[in-house]
């Protein structure tokens, strides 16, 4: 028996490797979309991140001190707050002994209720030839993200 092809052979083979082509075509764009999508979800996750670690930083309280030069033999230790939040309950120690700063200033200004944002205090500083040139500096305080922060700081002639 001959096998005879007619016109609508043709088209249902047309049709078939039309159908096949499509298939390809929905599944390799499956894929680019799955991709798209998995890499949404990482842009999201690193976006949410960064907006959790901001609202932190608005939150935080950052001093540091250094000593400052007034004239020719004046001298002053700066303690300030360079964070976005209010320091409350601010507290400076010196671990290795205060021969730096007068006593009654620390006792006077210490501890502070409150360091506002870009706020300075300066103490008042004794310097003489014996004096070290580099000195530690504990600073502790509270702040809105914890209810305890400490900072060694090395402030230097």
């Amino acid at each position: 028996m001959p096998v005879t092809i007619d016109a609508g052979d043709v088209i249902a083979g047309l049709a078939f490797l039309l159908s096949g082509y499509a298939t390809w075509q929905t599944v390799s764009f499956n894929k680019r979309q799955k991709s798209l999508v998995e890499s949404q979800e990482k842009l999201n996750t690193i976006l949410l991140e960064k907006e959790n670690e901001d609202a932190l930083k608005g939150k935080q309280a950052d001093l540091g001190a250094s000593i400052i030069k007034l004239g020719s033999s004046k001298y002053r230790l700066k303690i300030w707050n360079k964070g976005a939040a209010t320091a409350r309950n601010v507290r400076i120690e010196f671990p290795e002994g205060n021969d730096l700063v007068i006593e009654s200033e620390v006792t006077d200004k210490f501890p502070m209720e409150s360091l506002e944002k870009y706020q300075a205090v300066e103490l008042i500083a004794a310097v003489h030839m014996q004096t070290k040139r580099k000195h530690v500096v504990r600073l502790v305080w509270e702040d809105d993200a914890q209810s305890y922060n400490e900072k060694l700081s090395y402030p230097t002639l």
